[in-house]
């Protein structure tokens, strides 16, 4: 087992529970490894208690290949995205409390307020309302893999995927943020979004600067 990505996956699964972005057994976290299998978190562990040796190697198929434990029962929706996006590295699902409410309030995260979010993340759609642990999930993120690295599933939580563990981490750190932020907004009287051509403007702006 590679030691690098085994422990920081230990770290993250860490991280979501000190940040308060799971609670209980809630969440997992996978990573793509180089020989194309996937590491996982197992299934029924709170993520504070993950050790190295609870993780789970397991086929692109879902065929077992080595760990005492039982994958995670949300599987099957990280071999989804794994399949569909060649570009994906890691998986992070979490139940983050902001963002999980505007999941079951279902309001997606698409409009154009901050900056940052525009740049880093784009759009952040909502998925319909899929059984959890079963091929609905997958079915549900259909419309979005492609396009999005960031989807808030209906009345259920967050799926990021990224470059790297560190890269779809960050990524579920910032949809909850933005969550945060837009609460307040709307608290205050209602988000104010950036207009179409101030979009484009911030665009070339990061375009020139990259």
């Amino acid at each position: 087992m590679p030691q690098k990505i085994a422990t920081e996956l230990i770290t993250i699964c860490h991280r979501v529970e000190h940040k308060g972005f799971v609670t209980a057994t809630d969440g997992n976290i996978s990573a793509r490894l180089q020989n194309g299998n996937i590491l996982t978190t197992p299934t029924s562990l709170n993520k504070r208690f993950v050790q190295i040796e609870d993780l789970v190697e397991v086929t692109l198929a879902g065929q077992h290949v080595r760990g005492t434990r039982k994958a995670s029962s949300e599987l099957q929706m990280h071999l989804f995205v794994y399949r569909n996006r060649e570009d994906v590295n890691a998986v992070v699902h979490c139940h983050p409390t902001y963002a999980t409410g505007f999941a079951a309030a279902r309001i997606p995260l698409t409009s154009n307020v901050f900056p940052e979010v525009v740049i880093g993340l784009g759009d952040i759609p909502l998925a319909e309302y899929a059984t959890p642990s079963t091929a609905e999930v997958s079915e549900s993120l259909k419309p979005f893999v492609q396009n999005s690295s960031a989807i808030l599933l209906s009345n259920h939580g967050v799926v990021t995927y990224g470059k790297s563990l560190w890269d779809a981490y960050f990524k579920m750190e910032k949809v909850e943020h933005l969550a945060q932020m837009l609460f307040v907004a709307k608290m205050l009287g209602g988000e104010k979004t950036i207009t179409d051509d101030q979009v484009q403007n911030l665009k070339k702006a990061f375009l020139a600067v990259k």
